[in-house]
């Protein structure tokens, strides 16, 4: 491994080992088979869950197949993001252009579907012809009364987190144009979470029980008219930094509303997330309301922790993640379970998360930024972990190395963010690494 990703080498830290230096946030390895996805693949995830929209992929079949479903996003009323629609450019669209095949397919689904709003993605495809998305897009908005909004996602000009910036400015567009009548001054916007297994249906209950009126979900069980609105919301909370924290930026230069980043994974960082949000505010009554709903939650789940703390302590686990924040909390939650953990990476973390995550783990953990195949199989065996943490392109490595294996990924249907979250994260893990059949599983360093 050594020899053939020598040029991976700055990506790659040892906590301990020596003075902290990675580099991150740039283009994958040619032929390293990375992990990490594109530019187009990144504005999906992001825009898919607003459940309401329609979504159409201008470009070839397979980069609408490649996204279709992407999230275990939920809905609590229409499902028309769970479709896949596209344009499917042929050889003939791609010498004459693709522009009328667009409009057309966007007069005949909005016909059809009746939708509130709809993005138009580019695919690389689309960049190298050049379709004119914003000339088509304002004609269709014209003529439908719809917001129409292309999402400039060519997979070729950038990595995942240039898709989530993509994204960002789609929705920056919607923002601003609703009417904010109504709006409490204790409100906020919950950015970065997408609903996955009705996630934020929780968060959305923890909130209104501390007194806070939610405005819009960004993005999970999203609405475009709650988009539309969501300039009039006090505070933005952001959950996954990563995905939405352009957008955070972005409102707060136009609409001066301020945010924080939490997160709800795990018991101490969802009950800080909690405690943030209700210090911001000031008030004492909702301050009050947050202590007995923390206090509650603790004392239905903390018992039931301890059975899985006692059978996983000591067990090794690695983590592989989108966003590299999410990763914190996967620290802490491990080490609730009294767990170790030998390695954490993601594909799209900054500079500054990676340092922090040095601060917080243990001597000769490894921290990578987009790792691939090769370097995730290798520090599987060398750190002999039980468990790896993940999403759909890592739970093959684990298999076939005989680890359990978590899924923490937009794909997965369990649910495990919040105080109930945790507790799912537990049993989940117990399960996997404590599971008999790995008795039948030979190791690598087994076979040796």
């Amino acid at each position: 491994m050594e020899a053939l990703l020598a040029d991976r080498h700055e990506q790659i830290h040892r906590t301990g080992e020596q003075p902290f230096t990675l580099v991150c946030n740039k283009d994958s390895l040619a032929g390293a088979v990375s992990q990490r996805a594109c530019v187009f693949c990144g504005s999906r995830v992001v825009l898919y869950p607003i459940a309401d929209a329609l979504h159409l992929v201008h470009g070839p079949i397979g980069c609408a197949v490649y996204t279709w479903d992407i999230r275990g996003a939920l809905s609590s009323g229409p499902e028309l993001h769970r479709l896949s629609f596209s344009t499917d450019l042929q050889e003939r669209d791609v010498i004459f252009g693709g522009e009328e095949k667009l409009y057309r397919a966007l007069i005949e689904l909005i016909d059809r579907h009746s939708p509130k709003g709809a993005f138009v993605y580019s695919t690389c495809i689309v960049g190298i012809i050049g379709d004119d998305l914003e000339a088509v897009c304002r004609r269709v908005e014209a003529e439908k009364g719809i917001p129409v909004i292309p999402v400039q996602s060519e997979g070729f000009k950038g990595n995942k987190r240039a898709g989530y910036t993509a994204a960002c400015n789609a929705m920056a567009r919607i923002i601003g144009t609703g009417d904010t009548a109504g709006i409490s001054p204790f409100s906020i916007n919950i950015l970065g979470d997408f609903n996955l297994a009705g996630e934020i249906w929780m968060i959305r209950e923890y909130f209104e029980r501390m007194g806070v009126q939610v405005v819009a979900n960004i993005t999970g069980d999203g609405r475009i008219a709650d988009l539309a609105r969501a300039h009039g919301a006090a505070l933005n909370v952001v959950q996954c930094s990563g995905s939405t924290m352009d957008l955070a930026k972005i409102m707060e230069e136009r609409y001066a509303i301020p945010s924080i980043r939490v997160s709800y994974f795990g018991i101490e960082d969802m009950a800080q997330s909690l405690y943030d949000v209700a210090d911001h505010f000031g008030d004492p009554e909702m301050l009050e309301k947050t202590r007995k709903l923390v206090k509650e939650e603790l004392a239905r789940i903390v018992p039931q922790l301890q059975r899985y703390k006692e059978a996983l302590a000591g067990k090794k686990a690695a983590i592989y993640v989108g966003g590299s924040f999410k990763a914190f909390s996967l620290v802490k939650a491990f080490r609730l379970l009294d767990m170790q953990v030998v390695m954490v990476g993601s594909q799209t973390g900054t500079e500054q998360e990676y340092r922090e995550l040095a601060e917080i783990t243990d001597p000769g953990t490894i921290i990578v930024d987009d790792t691939n195949p090769l370097e995730l199989t290798s520090f599987l065996e060398e750190k002999e972990v039980d468990i790896l943490v993940g999403g759909v392109k890592e739970r093959p490595i684990a298999y076939k190395l005989g680890v359990g294996f978590c899924d923490h990924n937009h794909e997965r249907k369990e649910a495990l963010a919040g105080f109930q979250g945790m507790l799912n994260f537990a049993e989940e893990v117990y399960s996997s690494v404590m599971s008999p059949v790995w008795r039948f599983a030979m190791r690598t360093k087994d076979r040796r």
